[in-house]
């Protein structure tokens, strides 16, 4: 009976875990689609008013800069994939890690990037929410 018990607990601990790894990743995919067709209630939804967000540049911004950024074309994602992502979870907090490979347009000519990028999402109010993200330049 006692292993019947702790059996359970086992497969309960793993669903909750990989139920929310499951959620984190489709935040992120939301979050991908959202930078190629930016609206200022899907990066709402998605994002922490206590939002930092770092360019590879070294420029940041808050929650109102991001969204303003993508909203107004200064940032113009025409293609976005996220390679090699891997999702790490520790209670209300997932480190979300990925290569970006995007075509971006500048004065509408596309340009090519491949950045690396490490998101924090925090859950608020039974909600995943990206609060921290910070892209660098690879080697």
């Amino acid at each position: 009976m006692k292993t019947l018990l702790i059996f359970a607990l086992f497969l309960s601990v793993t669903f909750a875990f990989a139920q929310a790894d499951k959620d984190v990743a489709s935040q992120v995919e939301n979050l991908r689609l959202a930078l190629i067709d930016p609206t200022v209630a899907n990066l709402s939804e998605l994002s922490s008013i206590h939002l930092s967000y770092g360019h590879s540049s070294g420029k940041l911004e808050n929650q109102a800069q991001f969204i303003d950024a993508l909203v107004s074309g200064a940032s113009d994602f025409a293609k976005v994939s996220f390679e090699d992502q891997t999702i790490q979870i520790e209670k209300d907090v997932a480190i979300v890690r990925h290569n970006l490979a995007a075509d971006v347009m500048d004065g509408g000519k596309s340009n090519a990037i491949k950045i690396g990028v490490i998101l924090v999402w925090q859950k608020e109010k039974g909600q995943w929410k990206l609060i921290a993200r910070q892209a660098y330049k690879l080697p």
